[in-house]
């Protein structure tokens, strides 16, 4: 009787469903087409697959970057709704950015890293330099100071080219754009000599002759340019301006749902075939071993920034 009674118990106690249990919800903080967007819809697939749940896009771009991710620093810490963050939504933005309605140090549990994409600095084919070394002598003897463009005052660009004036011990004048495109133009037309971006927008202007890549601002050579040396091997290591890409959810989220999430990432990113999309653009897949991990990555890459931003004066923007 009493062996009864206790059966009866155990089916009459809920069973707890495996996470997740329906459809999980990845912001992306910049608008579609871009090189976030490629790399999220990309790796949610194989991910959705893998957990038995559909991810669905929700593109909310704005402020560099930090609109998307308040909304994911401000969602319920259940593991359905995640950030693709980077080094630009994250790392540089929190810090040039006046008012951040967060702490991004402490709002966020990461995941997993997924991708790099490695900056090329580039100089227009009229600029007579070929290496690092000969734009350092040229910009220091040069008279007024070279020009080097940006995607905007506070972006990416912005800091990494700071962060190269700061190597090379040389002045030069920072000319914002509102984005990527109108400063790739002026650089091809001759108007501004100098820009470092990601590597997949410059590629093809690179190989038509219409831009001269100097090094590639990471920490090996990138596949699609085996022959451009990095800037370590120019003699400037301290040159690290790779964008990196990751995936985070809402602080306090459950260690056991995160590890989920991490797993599912991991599996997806060694699928062959998802790897080769990546690479086709633009980034290299680069898997953390744990969320773990993920976090020292995320930690050290801001610190190292906030010292580039911080020498450079670059706080307090809008």
């Amino acid at each position: 009787m009493k062996r009864l009674l206790l059966l009866l118990l155990l089916f009459a106690l809920p069973v707890r469903a495996e996470f997740p249990e329906k459809s999980l919800r990845l912001v992306i903080p910049f608008t579609p087409g871009g090189t976030n967007d490629i790399v999220g819809r990309l790796v949610t697939e194989g991910m959705g697959r893998r957990l038995g749940q559909n991810i669905v896009i929700e593109n909310r771009g704005g402020a560099g970057g930090m609109l998307g991710a308040e909304i994911v620093a401000k969602a319920a810490p259940d593991g359905y709704t995640i950030l693709l963050g980077g080094s630009g939504s994250l790392s540089i933005s929190s810090l040039v950015h006046r008012h951040v309605p967060f702490d991004v140090a402490t709002a966020f549990a990461p995941i997993g890293l997924m991708a790099v994409g490695p900056n090329v600095i580039v100089v227009h084919p009229g600029l007579p330099v070929h290496s690092l070394r000969e734009l350092q002598a040229h910009a220091r003897a040069a008279r007024p100071p070279l020009s080097y463009a940006s995607p905007g005052v506070g972006s990416t660009g912005h800091a990494a080219g700071v962060m190269i004036l700061q190597a090379l011990g040389v002045e030069m004048e920072h000319i914002p754009y509102r984005g990527t495109a109108p400063a790739l133009t002026d650089v091809m037309a001759g108007r501004i000599p100098v820009f470092t971006n990601a590597l997949a927008p410059m590629q093809p202007y690179v190989e038509a002759g219409r831009l001269r890549a100097l090094a590639i601002a990471g920490t090996r050579r990138s596949p699609a340019m085996p022959n451009l040396p990095t800037t370590a091997e120019a003699g400037f290591p301290s040159i690290q301006a790779a964008t990196w890409y990751g995936l985070l959810a809402p602080a306090a989220t459950p260690a056991d749902r995160v590890a989920r999430l991490h797993a599912a990432l991991a599996a997806t990113l060694a699928d062959p075939e998802v790897r080769r999309k990546l690479e086709e653009g633009g980034v290299e897949v680069e898997a953390s071993e744990s969320p773990a991990a993920f976090a020292r990555y995320f930690t050290e890459d801001r610190a190292r920034w906030t010292v580039v931003i911080d020498q450079a004066g670059m706080r307090g923007a809008e």
